[in-house]
């Protein structure tokens, strides 16, 4: 077995039992993975605030049977900014959204990791969110290879295609217009 150290952002959790979580992340070096955190749930846990959503984490992972184990975590950082705005918090949800429908399961993306933090940053600093949401939309389908580069894509269309290519609808959809 064996074990390994990556700086991750949390973009999904899953409640595992009483006390146990599934958080995914994507890394810098191995792309979007489930991670099984035990006992995170606990008001004891140490680890626990460290994999909260949209927390960017120094992990250590070991190899388990079918998931990698948490064994230890540490902020990085917490995009306060943005959970302290509702509207920064539903768009951020959004964001998570898309890496985790999009993104593929162990495929480092290093350019798709800097993008995600990048848009993180921008929307924690600015209050231009439809501007910051559609260069991320247009990014993320352009580096994972769904969009052609240069190829304009209007606002308006951005939402149809994204949920054309995917197949089903998303679920943080019905919030966006609430945050316009």
């Amino acid at each position: 077995m064996r074990s390994r150290k990556l700086e991750a952002i949390v973009i999904k959790r899953t409640n595992l039992f009483d006390s146990d979580r599934i958080v995914t992340v994507f890394s810098k070096n191995f792309g979007k993975m489930k991670i099984k955190a035990p006992g995170v749930r606990k008001i004891s846990s140490r680890r626990g605030p460290h994999i909260e959503l949209l927390n960017k984490s120094s992990l250590f992972i070991h190899e388990g049977r079918k998931l990698p184990v948490l064994t230890e975590a540490s902020t990085i950082h917490s995009f306060p900014q943005i959970k302290k705005n509702l509207k920064k918090s539903g768009l951020a949800f959004y964001i998570c959204e898309l890496m985790n429908e999009f993104c593929a399961e162990h495929q480092e993306n290093r350019s798709v990791f800097y993008l995600l933090e990048k848009t993180l940053r921008r929307l924690e600093e600015e209050s231009e969110y439809k501007e910051i949401i559609y260069e991320f939309e247009l990014n993320l389908l352009t580096l994972l290879g769904f969009w052609p580069p240069k190829k304009e894509l209007p606002s308006e269309s951005t939402q149809f295609v994204i949920e054309g290519i995917l197949e089903k609808r998303l679920k943080t959809k019905k919030i966006l217009p609430l945050l316009a």
